[in-house]
């Protein structure tokens, strides 16, 4: 997800007192009967994440089941995708965690600024292998994802599939500081091309968060991909709109240690590359549209999640309803990674 803490609007990792956050992995690891040696605390968005030596212990302190969904889905997952072995699952809602292996390498997105170009092209070549051994198998039944990251249903026609996000932009429209036209706009796009969603009822899995934030690499190859907290059943492209998403504007995910370093032009490859090894992901009929819908259907969730507290001419330039404007006027980073011209976004 996200993640920018200069930003009000956007999802940021939960402030937890370190001594209770320690006290709460240590707990977890005890439950399983594993040693606590070198726990340290590592960056997330979403959870409480701990490292020991060999473990990752991972705490949700919200009120869902994403980590009980991750543990189920990862005994689907096929070994080529480098999920790391599960140990156990615990808790109790609003403090469950997962215990898993902890597997060598660092962030993807961290190695990136200062890896060879060739470097890069085989990093790229070896997440198509692992994605599309991903949008391959079929997904298991998961319950406990009420916060879909777009706001979009699987269903045999796009009208239906677009049903949640035509509520919500309902509802959008009712938002102080929110110019109802724009909203207006927003869903009478979405109403004209729902039917190149058509049909929207795939039943294999999307990972639904997919950064380089999430791949691991340990100076030579990719060794796990990670975070299927928000993975479901789903069109393999839906997993283009958070990655085009990162490699347009990559240092609005990364955490703000490697911030500065973390270059838009350095990712510039990627989409062409991916293109190359993965290219049944691009060549679905009417694709551009489909993702231009999938960003809105983000977007707008992420508006109702941080509504805007002033008027649009003073939130900065990233918020959701900056986003949906130039995804409307075609100046948005879809457009850049199309070839189009797009505005200082």
């Amino acid at each position: 997800m996200i993640k920018h803490s200069t930003l009000d609007w956007v999802r940021s990792a939960p402030r937890m007192e370190t001594g209770l956050g320690r006290a709460r992995a240590m707990g977890a690891l005890a439950e399983v009967g594993v040693p606590a040696a070198g726990l340290t605390r590592a960056d997330s968005v979403t959870n409480e994440v701990w490292l020991t030596n060999d473990y990752v212990v991972r705490v949700n302190r919200d009120l869902s089941l994403r980590l009980q969904r991750e543990a189920v889905l990862s005994q689907c997952l096929p070994e080529e995708v480098g999920y790391p072995q599960v140990i156990q699952y615990g808790g109790e809602v609003g403090n469950d965690w997962l215990v898993t292996e902890r597997v060598p390498g660092k962030p993807l997105s961290r190695w990136w600024p200062t890896m060879t170009p060739s470097a890069r092209r085989e990093a790229v070549r070896q997440l198509a292998a692992r994605i599309r051994a991903v949008h391959q198998t079929p997904c298991p039944r998961l319950d406990g994802l009420a916060d879909v990251p777009q706001l979009l249903d699987p269903a045999p026609t796009g009208i239906e599939a677009v049903s949640r996000l035509l509520g919500a932009l309902e509802r959008a429209a009712r938002l102080p500081n929110v110019d109802p036209g724009i909203i207006g706009e927003a869903a009478d796009h979405v109403r004209a091309n729902a039917s190149v969603l058509e049909p929207f009822d795939a039943h294999t899995i999307v990972h639904g968060d997919l950064t380089f934030e999430n791949v691991l690499w340990d100076g030579e190859q990719i060794t796990a991909l990670l975070d299927f907290e928000f993975a479901r059943a789903g069109c393999p492209d839906l997993d283009l709109d958070v990655l085009m998403r990162f490699v347009a504007l990559p240092s609005l995910h990364v955490a703000l240690d490697y911030e500065a370093e973390t270059r838009a032009e350095d990712y510039a490859d990627v989409p062409w590359w991916l293109a190359e090894d993965y290219p049944e992901l691009f060549t679905y009929p009417d694709q551009f549209e489909r993702v231009r819908l999938y960003s809105i259907a983000w977007d707008v969730r992420e508006l109702l999640a941080f509504p805007p507290a002033s008027p649009c001419r003073d939130l900065h330039r990233h918020h959701p309803l900056h986003r949906l404007r130039h995804v409307l006027r075609g100046t948005s980073y879809l457009d850049r990674l199309n070839g189009g011209v797009a505005l200082d976004y």
